[in-house]
Formats: C-alpha cells, structure tokens, sequence
C-alpha cells in the first residue's frame, strides 16, 4: 500500500502543482535581486572610472568584483524565473534544480575572480605601482555603502535558499573587501607605501576563495542527492521507531534536498499488523517528519 503526502510550510515554498503558486515562487527574493542589481550597477560604473583615474589595484579589482557580483545577482535572478516554470511529463519535480546550477555557476564564478585578483596582486608585489590615495579613498566609502545596503537587502533570504544565498556572498565579499580598502587607502595616502594597494588585494582573494567553497560544497552536495545538512538518516529510523510504535522496521528509507529547504523521502515501513491503522500510523509518520525535520514531501510504502 502506497502513501504520499505534499503539504505547504506556512513560511517557505515547497513542491507546487498551482500555476499560480509557480508564479509567486521567491516573489520577495527576485524583487530584493532585482533592487541590489540596480544599486549594484550604478556603483561598479562609479568605480570602474574610480578605480582607472587612480591607478588603484585594489579599486579596480573591486570594481571587477562587483561585475562579476551584478553578473551572479542576475544569473540567480534568472534562476529563480525558469524554477517557477511548470513542471512537464519528463521533469516531475520542475525546474527548481536551475537555482542550484546558478549557485554551483556563481560559486566557480567566485574562483576565477580570485585566481586573477591573485594574479594581479603578485605581479604589482613585483612591479609596484603609485596610487592616488585620496580618491581611492572616496571612490571606495561610496562602494562601502552600497555594498552593505545590498548586504542589509538580500540578508533575509540567504538562510532558505542557496542560490541567493551565492548572490549574497558576492555582496558579503565585495562588503568585506572595500572595508578593507578604506582602511588601505589611509594608510596609504599617510605613507605612501604602495605595497598595501597589492597586499589588500591578495587578502581579499583569499577570503573571497573560502566562501566560494563552501558555496560550491553545499551545492554539489544537493546535486549528489545528499541528505541535507544534520539530517542523519540513522537518526531519522530510530526517532520514527521510538515516537510510533507500531512500525516494525524500515528499510530503503532515501532522503534528499530538491532544492533549498524542499526535502523529500521515500521509505519502505514495516508495520505488520497494524495495517489496518495504517491512515493514522502515516498521519503521525508526517507530523514527525514535518515538525523536527522539515520534510515535508514524502512517499511511504508500508509492508
């Protein structure tokens, strides 16, 4: 006897059969997409010119982080348009994998922009290089405000969803690395020690390559179906078989993310003779599942 349940979460999306419902799908998530990209470009023109008038390494590698960060806001933006298609005959789940691709994109993304900032920052270690340190100053106060305003704006969605979340650490980044100019371009414009322009540089490259990790990480660890992240299956069986009884033993139990904070799972109970409670026995299977683990789409098959 087969058994399936699909329930929504009060707060966050979940398999939809509702057209209706596919078009609303991150509806708060592409409208703060959509106003950090507006605020985004605006500035990486701003420092574009800034970072060219001041010979700056630092500046410019900013500016071209925050390229690739308007490229990444608008690869997640359309991520999140082709997920709200609807489902068709050979992809039953739909299209919300796309956001996950778009994470995985961004995530490699992040390490191409650190090999070059990497690379530039060697060789001006080797050939340095006069900075304006005044305006390099000015341009990188302006990137610093509108970096944490995209921060403050996207802050919200990155705990449910791993595709904004890879947009948001584009701006976390560019956040951290024009903090870190600022204070560069003062000591630079006191000093004159041109060094600090390639040193900041490298420094941010770095701490950019350890948060496309762990994006990457997270996003391939989807594609492979894993369980999500402190779900133990172990544990799942023995808490079932604690709080319900009746079940005699599980086997061939699968749990999966489809995309971020959607879970599925699919098992084999064993129930014996209990099957003729088997409505209730699953209704108390769902309830468990849904309220201490977040799965809330689940085909059951009781033996």
């Amino acid at each position: 006897m087969g058994f399936s349940k699909k329930m929504k979460h009060p707060h966050r999306p979940k398999i939809r059969d509702s057209l209706d419902h596919l078009h609303e799908y991150r509806r708060v998530e592409r409208n703060k997409l959509k106003l950090t990209m507006a605020i985004t470009g605006s500035v990486m023109v701003i420092e574009v010119i800034g970072g060219i008038l001041t010979n700056s390494l630092a500046l410019l590698s900013d500016a071209g982080h925050m390229f690739t960060h308007f490229f990444a806001l608008g690869i997640s933006f359309g991520a999140i348009i082709i997920a709200s298609k609807d489902p068709c005959h050979h992809r039953t789940f739909g299209f919300y994998r796309v956001e996950i691709l778009a994470a995985l994109f961004n995530s490699l993304f992040l390490f191409a922009v650190t090999a070059y900032i990497l690379y530039e920052g060697i060789e001006r270690l080797i050939h340095p290089e006069s900075i304006l340190g005044l305006q390099m100053f000015l341009v990188a106060v302006v990137g610093l405000i509108v970096n944490v305003i995209s921060v403050l704006i996207l802050r919200g969605s990155t705990r449910d969803d791993l595709n904004v979340r890879g947009a948001f650490l584009h701006m976390l980044a560019d956040t951290v690395s024009s903090v870190v100019i600022v204070i560069g371009a003062i000591i630079l414009y006191f000093t004159n020690w041109y060094i600090i322009d390639p040193l900041l540089g490298i420094g941010i490259s770095l701490v950019i390559f350890m948060w496309a990790w762990g994006l990457f990480r997270d996003a391939i660890n989807i594609l492979l179906e894993a369980a999500p992240r402190g779900v133990n299956i172990d544990v799942v069986s023995a808490e079932l078989k604690k709080e319900v009884p009746e079940i005699q033993g599980i086997h061939d139990m699968h749990i999966w993310v489809i995309t971020s904070n959607m879970y599925s799972l699919t098992a084999h109970i064993g129930i014996g003779e209990n099957r003729r409670k088997s409505k209730e026995v699953l209704k108390r299977i769902n309830r468990l599942l849904n309220e201490k683990y977040d799965i809330e789409h689940t085909t059951i098959q009781f033996d």
